[in-house]
């Protein structure tokens, strides 16, 4: 029930930010906030990732439903210990994220992407809240799945 919460908390909060930067940032399309390294830059995405697959909205509505089940029934068999939250934090983040990106396909026909950040000089694509919430919960899952079978490796 806490995860279904936690859930619902980041849908919340990507849904919120998406909303603010349709209010104040889509009149201006841009604010600078430090120079040359971050700025809100409002960006309707109707593709994947970096903007790839444009068009595509169906498809991304069906392969994230598929995702959101797939964990959430895998979440349900895993074991409540403390050595399995971190994978349960990923699930949950990545679920959310998720979610948060469907309901704006779904509503919008397009995602809503405002953070910008240029690194190293580098013009990193715009993303929001829900793509935070997935890639990090990707990393934590990764290193969860890459320590776990470490271990397993040592204790042979």
């Amino acid at each position: 029930m806490i995860a279904v919460i936690i859930v619902l908390f980041l849908i919340i909060f990507d849904q919120l930010t998406k909303l603010a930067a349709i209010n104040w940032l889509m009149p201006i399309k841009q604010r600078i906030l430090i120079e040359g390294f971050f700025n809100l830059t409002y960006v309707e995405n109707r593709g994947a990732a970096f903007g790839s697959m444009q068009g595509a909205r169906w498809f991304f509505v069906v392969l994230a439903v598929l995702v959101v089940a797939g964990l959430s029934f895998y979440y349900r068999r895993i074991e409540k210990t403390k050595n399995t939250l971190p994978l349960r934090a990923a699930i949950i983040l990545i679920v959310g994220g998720t979610l948060g990106n469907v309901i704006d396909r779904v509503f919008r026909s397009y995602v809503v992407d405002f953070l910008d950040f240029i690194i190293f000089g580098y013009d990193f694509p715009v993303f929001n809240a829900a793509d935070v919430f997935i890639v990090i919960g990707t990393f934590l899952m990764a290193a969860y799945i890459l320590l776990t079978d470490i271990k397993k490796e040592d204790k042979k």
